[in-house]
């Protein structure tokens, strides 16, 4: 039919030269890098009550009575307990933000009861705003809260170190190494994201970091089988250019699967609530910037070493970018 090319949004076949912008990408991941770990450390990450220690709770009234949150906010500042924070969010009923529903965040202080703490919180907003319901609430002491950040440092040290070892024993020591500085490129851009945006980083957050580990390594497999297949197909081919191959050989399939993660977490993040909109954006972000550093961070990597073509070929010479040579 002669429409059907009309609703073809992607070509069947592409010839874009990824490699002679290798250089460029490489300074842009440098520095964004490099801002995103100073960002880590100043201002720092917005720690959720997970990491930090502290309690929150959901504060209601019935359906149409507002609640006034800085009446709220100045009652629990008034007890001399730490950072408070107050948040409208919608109703989990209806899904709909009436100004009847809002999250209480506060701290615990340490070595005072948890259980007293959170009644004289309770106590303050009910005279500052009337009689409330609660729900949802949860503390978590502050020597547990350190034990969870650890912990959740380490799982995400624990799943690059595996990824890494997976990649070399199903490849070669340096498509090992691009996975892996594609992983740690991935891992850093996204606390910078959540530092530049605020976002609270709780266990919630880490299950999304971990999630974008996962795809990540996903994309690069697809992209590294491809080109160790035209590796040993293209035995003569200048590597820069057998990089591009396989780049623009894979890159529909990258984009279409991309496409439908960032659609299904849009929604998640309009529909799932104030609990799932950060591990959402973190994800969102992390399927894009895992999709370009599989091909700005570990293809060049794989240039710069050289790989072997195919078991009985010669050592390929590492190849400077922007200066191989075309036959």
């Amino acid at each position: 039919m002669t429409w059907w090319p009309l609703i073809k949004v992607l070509p069947q076949k592409t010839n874009f030269s990824f490699v002679k912008y290798a250089r460029l990408a490489a300074a842009l991941s440098i520095v964004l890098c490099t801002a995103s770990i100073i960002g880590c450390f100043y201002p720092g990450l917005n720690m959720g009550i997970d990491f930090r220690g502290g309690a929150s709770m959901e504060v209601f009234k019935p359906a149409g009575q507002s609640i006034n949150a800085e009446a709220i906010r100045t009652a629990v500042a008034g007890l001399d307990i730490g950072d408070v924070g107050v948040q409208g969010i919608a109703r989990r009923d209806s899904n709909i933000d009436d100004g009847s529903t809002a999250i209480v965040r506060f701290q615990v202080p340490e070595g005072r009861d948890q259980t007293a703490v959170v009644s004289s919180v309770q106590s303050a907003i009910n005279q500052a705003v009337g009689q409330v319901s609660y729900s949802g609430v949860e503390v978590v002491g502050s020597k547990v809260s350190g034990e969870l950040f650890t912990s959740g440092l380490l799982a995400l040290g624990v799943a690059i170190a595996l990824m890494f070892a997976y990649i070399w024993f199903r490849f070669e020591p340096q498509f090992g190494f691009g996975a892996v500085a594609g992983l740690l490129h991935d891992v850093i851009l996204t606390f910078g994201l959540i530092v530049l945006f605020k976002l609270e980083f709780s266990l919630n957050m880490v299950a999304a970091i971990l999630t974008v580990i996962g795809y990540s390594m996903n994309d690069t497999v697809v992209v590294f089988d491809r080109l160790r297949e035209n590796l040993r197909k293209y035995k003569t081919m200048p590597l820069r250019e057998v990089i591009d191959l396989s780049l623009n050989e894979t890159l529909s399939r990258t984009i279409i699967t991309g496409v439908t993660a960032v659609m299904v977490l849009a929604a998640l993040a309009f529909f799932g609530g104030e609990a799932l909109f950060g591990f959402s954006i973190a994800l969102m972000f992390g399927i894009i910037i895992g999709t370009y550093s599989s091909i700005y961070v570990g293809a060049p990597i794989i240039l710069l070493w050289g790989v072997k073509r195919g078991e009985l070929a010669e050592d390929a010479k590492p190849v400077k970018l922007g200066m191989a040579s075309r036959p």
